[in-house]
């Protein structure tokens, strides 16, 4: 099988797209049928083909910042969007353009900083912002009745913006979330109660911006922070004495030294790559260059520079397993696909549209939470 740093090595520039007013591309997900959802920071959420990059279909409906998109894992033609305006909205792609097929909310007084869908598309969960600067929340839906109201809500475990929430891949009562509070919880549904279900939280002594199952079997988590600190954990432990901990860093930007000698400016994200059994992170430059790196015990190691592409930050990445290929969003509203020995139609790096007034992470200062690990038996 051919290993990850020879596919990167052969991936240039094959499409570009740009919308026509400036916005940021936040987040992207791929309908392995062929369209790309993009979620934007006017609230609106665009459908591209994912060999042309040419765009589709657009819905609006969202009036707050949205926290990403999904497609479902079972029924690819529902794709899934959350919101700060207090919703998680679904969309049937055979139908661009028209209202959202289903929507679920919970108190009003919830604003949506991060959403996600179990591998088997029953249950929705949503992490809220603090509200009344005391409490956060994950709160739950069964994803196939969008009018039976909350499943439940957890309350306890987290006492800032729930940044992100992921379902395992392959088991769909195994739930990790991240907060500004600089913790990272694990969650084992099937047992009920808040107090019963949390079977791990691990401080990454920062505010958390993004989580990331890892590892062969999914038994590791990646969490990046705001202030572009790394850790990996291996759950595989927990019942065990050794360290949760593979590797952890303060600040990654330096532990790939650049041609330039040195480091990038941020980290974009990370993901666990089936095909190739590696976990890829994504760092940037502030002029748009993108550099990707393995993540292992041993830190990161860079792969491959992708230059010339974006003019600006870049917010979001996906690879794409069975077409061997990158798509990435950014600040200048560029989306662009990655191919081995693409050729891109249009000669020449783009100029920015970078939005003045568009969206910023906003990242507070985490609370000191001591690191503990529960071992409990079913």
């Amino acid at each position: 099988m051919e290993g990850l740093e020879e596919k990167l090595k052969v991936l240039s520039i094959a499409r570009r797209s740009c919308p026509e007013e400036p916005t940021y591309l936040l987040d992207v997900a791929l309908q392995p049928s062929g369209l790309v959802a993009v979620s934007c920071s006017n609230f609106t959420i665009h459908l591209h083909n994912k060999d042309t990059l040419k765009q589709v279909g657009e819905y609006q409906g969202h009036n707050g910042r949205l926290c990403g998109v999904t497609f479902g894992h079972t029924s690819s033609d529902l794709l899934y969007s959350g919101s700060a305006d207090g919703t998680v909205r679904v969309w049937d792609v055979r139908r661009p353009g028209t209202e959202a097929a289903q929507k679920f909310k919970s108190d009003p007084t919830h604003c949506y900083c991060s959403f996600d869908l179990s591998c088997s598309d029953t249950l929705l969960c949503a992490g809220t912002e603090q509200v009344d600067s005391e409490d956060s929340f994950l709160v739950f839906w069964d994803s196939r009745k969008p009018a039976g109201g909350l499943l439940g809500v957890y309350s306890e475990s987290h006492s800032d913006d729930i940044t992100q929430v992921r379902f395992h891949p392959r088991d769909k009562d195994r739930l990790a979330s991240g907060s500004t509070d600089g913790l990272v919880n694990v969650f084992d549904l099937s047992r009920g109660a808040e107090e019963d279900a949390l079977l791990a939280t691990c401080n990454s002594d920062s505010s958390a911006s993004s989580v990331c199952w890892s590892g062969a079997d999914y038994t590791q988590l990646l969490c990046l922070s705001h202030d572009e600190g790394l850790h990996l954990w291996d759950l595989g432990q927990l019942d065990t004495d050794e360290p949760l901990t593979i590797f952890s860093t303060s600040d990654a930007r330096s532990l790939t030294p650049l041609a330039d000698g040195r480091g990038v400016n941020y980290l974009v994200g990370g993901r666990w790559l089936e095909d190739t059994q590696k976990l890829l992170v994504v760092g940037g430059k502030n002029n748009g260059d993108l550099h990707l790196m393995e993540c292992d015990a041993r830190g990161l190691h860079l792969l491959r520079s992708l230059e010339g592409g974006h003019a600006s930050t870049v917010r979001c990445f996906l690879w794409d397993a069975v077409g061997e290929a990158l798509f990435t969003g950014g600040e200048d509203a560029q989306l662009l696909l990655w191919k081995p020995g693409g050729e891109e139609l249009t000669a020449g790096k783009r100029e920015s549209m970078k939005s003045e007034s568009a969206l910023r992470l906003k990242s507070r200062p985490h609370k000191k939470h001591g690191y503990h690990r529960e071992k409990k038996t079913a």
